[in-house]
C-alpha cells in the first residue's frame, strides 16, 4: 500500500447474537467480510476486517 494510507470503510451490521463487519476498499472495490462477537470492540472488529482486507488486497496484486 504505497502511497500513503489507503481510505477504507466499514459497515457494522447486527446480526442476532453477533456482528457482520464488512471492510471496502473503495479504490478496488474490493471487500471483505467478518463476522465478531457482540462482546468484541469496535477497534478489535476493525483491526480483524481490516488484516483480512489487506490479506486480500495483496492476493489480488494491489
Amino acid at each position: 500500500m504505497a502511497g500513503g494510507p489507503r481510505e477504507i470503510l466499514f459497515e457494522f451490521r447486527p446480526v442476532g447474537q453477533q456482528v457482520r463487519v464488512a471492510a471496502i476498499d473503495p479504490e478496488t472495490g474490493i471487500e471483505v467480510i467478518v463476522v465478531a462477537p457482540l462482546t468484541a470492540t469496535e477497534a478489535q472488529m476493525k483491526s480483524i476486517a481490516l488484516a483480512k482486507l489487506r490479506r486480500r488486497l495483496e492476493q489480488e496484486g494491489h
